[in-house]
């Protein structure tokens, strides 16, 4: 089936094909390449730009995201970089693979301008040339199992990878897993894994990844396993899970039980016997008392929920694994005494304690006064739970207590965000790839929130003062109260309650009600923009012109002088590239027509990939505002004030917790 084809192809590669045996120790790599034509000298600026600049890079974008590419210095000596970890492993596998391989690249193709190095769980390269979105398919490497096979499994693998381009080439991710049974008594499995770089098209990863999977016959088709691979994708098989398993798509369902062809003379099926018209009369009636029963309990079952709803979100104390006692709560935090409290808003006081076993939480206790009642209570304390991300804030558990609503939570030592952000002296600690690294985890935060987690999720108050950062200054997003449930295919809601900080809320939010994952990508916009600038959102404003971050954003950007808007902290030290990218995704998230705002999804692999083209922004919304005044009602908008909120935006009223009826005026 593949002779002749296989051999003319293989012939093809042969002069560029590299055989390896297993490597021996954990730092070798499965394959390098030194193939540059042209060689740069010791101390020259090439290097400079690659070792100094390039690689750090790489490296640590890399390892936030999984996959960056990017460029350093200008011509004649600019030097053009990518790195991809594999789509299953842990972000510390990723970092400990591309610090490696950055050393060894280094060190086994020095003075080479055209380089990679593949590991089995990541691949680096570089050159003096841009090579983004184009595969290069030689040279290639490939191990082998030393198991002998026989040529029927071959074919079983083929098809099985075969299967895997199509799954992998459509997704952004570029990734795909599979198993295939090769036996009719499904007993001997074989797992499948195809990968490309994220900067290859559709066409260009599906091209890769068939010429890989065309060698298979000639290089390994006597082996139980074999992985065959280039610097732009890569294939393997083996008949033992080689991948987190969590990778592979979820079981289809079982296929429908189809009835038994007639006999010839017509009197049932030609295998069982014929059904009497009793027992036939038995089933129908069993399956309608059995619908019946079912539609009844599906009644119950909606009315008990419907009551639990009502009934002060009281339900939450099922969940007896979450549950603290009060008597831990007092406790930890010394009675919540005034020297352990880290934070004050609306909604109540966040209180630091050490659990007995010596671990630090941090305790929100809700107000009695304070506008969250046990809905949003229950709301945020299931919510919370449910979520696990790494840039989510992680809910320990809750104590519910009399009137007492307390939320437990991890201790994040840093504090809030704009604690830092919007100090001079706090600031001075975040350099330009911590607050990219911020952005980043932002970003993938709320693209769990909008897509991967089990229900879409709407968090309606992203701001700085809800940006928590752990030991590591990576951010976590907190506070949950004023967050909304969608339907999977939900895209938007109305709501007669606007909640949320004057300044982050998106215009059709304020004036419409309008609610919907673009609204939280233009709070993200938002909060991007004061990341980069180091301001908040109404420090720009002045009363005589009225301008704010994102008008002055609009007008330097439109001058050229998008640079200008860089924290001055950060002058000297910082990536060009990435804050003007930055800020060009940061005016494309505030755009005022909702359907150009990008999704959370496309933000991440803009900030992830140098080869995505962005879109020309149009201008944002609320380029100015008019003196407001109170008008005639028109709609209720409550200020809310959270933990730490020392970065509230200017108050539409005299307290937090005030009502304003106001009529806003947009541009």
């Amino acid at each position: 089936m593949f002779g002749s084809c296989a051999m003319k192809l293989l012939l093809l590669f042969l002069p560029c094909l590299f055989l390896f045996q297993m490597p021996t120790r954990a730092q070798d790599p499965i394959l390098d390449s030194c193939y540059g034509s042209e060689n740069y000298t010791s101390g020259s600026q090439f290097e400079k730009n690659l070792v100094n600049l390039l690689l750090p890079s790489l490296v640590s974008s890399g390892s936030r995201n999984g996959f960056f590419n990017t460029s350093a210095g200008d011509n004649p000596d600019m030097v053009y970089g990518l790195v991809q970890c594999r789509g299953d492993i842990s972000m510390d596998d990723c970092q400990n693979c591309l610090y490696n391989s950055s050393i060894q690249i280094v060190q086994r193709c020095s003075n080479t301008k055209d380089a990679f190095i593949c590991y089995d769980n990541c691949v680096l390269r570089y050159s003096n040339l841009n090579f983004f979105s184009l595969y290069k398919a030689s040279p290639v490497g490939y191990l082998w199992n030393d198991t002998s096979a026989s040529n029927t499994d071959v074919l079983d693998k083929v098809e099985l990878l075969t299967s895997l381009i199509n799954t992998a080439s459509s997704k952004a991710s570029r990734f795909a897993t599979g198993t295939i049974n090769t036996d009719l008594t499904g007993k001997s499995t074989v797992y499948g894994l195809v990968q490309c770089t994220l900067d290859l098209t559709e066409l260009g990863c599906s091209s890769c990844l068939q010429q890989m999977i065309n060698l298979i016959p000639s290089c390994c088709s006597g082996k139980i396993g074999a992985h065959i691979f280039s610097a732009s994708c890569n294939v393997r098989y083996e008949t033992y899970p080689f991948f987190d398993l969590k990778s592979l798509p979820p079981l289809p369902p079982p296929p429908p039980i189809e009835a038994d062809p007639p006999s010839k003379d017509g009197s049932g099926d030609g295998k069982g016997k014929r059904i009497s018209a009793g027992t036939f009369v038995a089933i129908v009636v069993s399956i309608a008392i059995a619908v019946l029963l079912l539609s009844v309990l599906r009644w119950c079952w909606r009315s008990r929920k419907k009551e639990e709803t009502i009934n002060d979100g009281n339900d939450i104390t099922n969940v007896e694994s979450l549950q603290f006692n009060f008597s831990i709560v007092i406790a930890a935090t010394n009675n919540f005494s005034d020297d352990n409290k880290i934070g004050q808003g609306g909604f109540g006081c966040v209180y630091k304690g050490i659990l007995s076993n010596g671990q630090e939480i941090a305790v929100k206790r809700l107000s009695r006064s304070s506008r969250q009642g046990a809905e949003e209570f229950k709301n945020e304390a299931v919510l919370v739970a449910k979520l696990q991300h790494r840039n989510l804030v992680r809910l320990l558990g809750f104590c519910l207590e009399g009137e007492e609503k307390i939320l437990i939570y991890e201790f994040v030592p840093n504090k809030s965000l704009d604690y830092l952000l919007f100090d001079p002296d706090g600031s001075e600690c975040l350099d330009w790839p911590t607050r990219y690294k911020i952005i980043v985890g932002i970003a993938r935060g709320l693209l769990y929130l909008h897509e991967d987690s089990q229900l879409r999720i709407i968090h309606r108050d992203l701001k700085a003062s809800n940006i928590l950062l752990d030991g590591n200054m990576d951010p976590k997003i907190s506070d949950f109260g004023m967050a909304r449930i969608f339907c999977v295919d939900q895209n938007q809601a109305n709501t007669n309650r606007v909640v949320g900080t004057f300044g982050y809320m998106s215009p059709e939010y304020v004036m419409r009600g309008q609610f919907s994952v673009k609204s939280d990508v233009y709070s993200f916009g938002v909060l991007l923009l004061e990341i980069i600038t180091g301001k908040k959102n109404n420090s720009f404003y002045r009363a005589e012109s009225a301008e704010y971050l994102l008008s002055f954003a609009w007008r330097n950007w439109k001058e050229g002088k998008a640079l200008e808007l860089l924290d001055p902290i950060l002058r000297e030290f910082y990536s060009r590239d990435e804050v003007m990218r930055c800020i060009h995704i940061g005016l494309l998230c505030v755009q005022d027509n909702v359907a150009r705002r990008p999704t959370m999804e496309t933000v991440v692999l803009m900030l992830s990939s140098y080869s995505v083209t962005l879109e020309v922004p149009q201008p944002p919304a609320f380029l100015g505002y008019r003196k407001m005044e109170p008008k005639k009602p028109t709609r209720e908008i409550e200020e809310q004030s959270t933990e730490s909120d020392r970065s509230t935006s200017r108050s539409l009223a005299g307290s937090i917790n005030d009502v304003t009826i106001t009529e806003l005026d947009p541009r």
